[in-house]
């Protein structure tokens, strides 16, 4: 009842409050989001649907209560169309709100692309668009694109890069490559952007490898590799055999500097992990088996004092 409570005004009074000049991301890999299916082995109706957007919205405005304001920019992984997020911004509490869409449709195969929402009073959307991935024989490499969308506000332009990297399906010999190849990709859209004038850069995403992998390496000094620190920490995003690994990261120019990633542990997210010490991300399903949770991810945050308020958002 309580959450209902909140459900119903939350919205309305986190967007009366005034923000200070922050800007707040969030990356979540949010699962196999897809729409609702009248058949399938999964049975994903409506209703699953529908509980699974409450829970996506519930947890945006948790991370508000918790972190001073809502996002304002989201990056998303695992997101199957515009269709999902418009339903997600206009169906939930989050209607009150004034959440924009941005997406493109990727060549991967599993029909999962990676998105973004924005807050349009706070920041002004100036272009986006997917970013390839493309193999030796220049053709495209069929996975996730990188989303480079850039925004203006009152403290400048800053460009945001959502990543969903290949994952380690098949082995690492097989898979490796494929990750070389988007480091790559993002290497060279953030040197792009530095020459092009673009002085703050964002990259998010679930990079499906943990941040001490020698490729990030690549991305120095145009990137600064904000989860060394955690993984040292021995904490994580996700729990695989009873063990936290952080794979989802955030990389950073260094004019925003300095600034502090945190992985975001949300009660109502989590699980008792019957097999080993502690709790684990409450995934939707388990195979077949209908959880009702929402990730097996936990989503990862980044604030930084860049002012974002009014004139310039629209």
């Amino acid at each position: 009842m309580i959450w209902m409570f909140l459900g119903l005004f939350w919205p309305i009074l986190l967007s009366a409050q005034p923000q200070a000049d922050t800007l707040r991301l969030m990356f979540w890999n949010v699962e196999n989001f897809f729409a609702p299916q009248a058949d399938g082995e999964r049975h994903w109706g409506r209703k699953k649907f529908r509980a699974k957007c409450q829970t996506v919205a519930k947890t945006f405005l948790w991370a508000a209560s918790e972190q001073g304001g809502l996002p304002d920019v989201i990056g998303l992984a695992e997101v199957e169309s515009a269709f999902v997020l418009r339903q997600l911004i206009q169906t939930t509490s989050l209607r009150k709100l004034d959440y924009k869409v941005v997406h493109f449709e990727s060549p991967d195969p599993r029909g999962i692309d990676v998105a973004l929402l924005y807050r349009s009073s706070r920041l002004r959307l100036e272009s986006a668009k997917p970013c390839h991935l493309y193999q030796a024989d220049s053709t495209i490499l069929p996975t996730r694109d990188i989303l480079l969308a850039q925004f203006r506000g009152p403290g400048g332009e800053i460009a945001v890069l959502v990543n969903h990297h290949p994952s380690k399906y098949g082995g690492v010999s097989a898979s490796g490559p494929r990750r070389k190849i988007a480091v790559e990709r993002l290497k060279q859209l953030a040197d792009s952007l530095t020459v092009a004038g673009w002085q703050h850069l964002v990259a998010m995403g679930d990079f499906n490898d943990t941040p001490d992998n020698p490729l990030y390496q690549r991305l120095s000094p145009t990137l600064v590799n904000l989860a060394e620190p955690l993984q040292r920490q021995g904490k994580g995003s996700i729990k695989y055999d009873g063990q936290w690994e952080l794979i989802d990261l955030f990389f950073i120019s260094e004019s925003l500097l300095p600034a502090q990633m945190e992985i975001l542990q949300v009660p109502f997210l989590q699980t008792p992990d019957t097999g080993h010490a502690g709790t684990k991300p409450l995934r939707t399903y388990s195979g077949p088996r209908y959880l009702g949770g929402a990730s097996d991810h936990c989503p990862i945050w980044l604030s930084h004092p860049f002012p974002v308020s009014p004139p310039f958002g629209r």
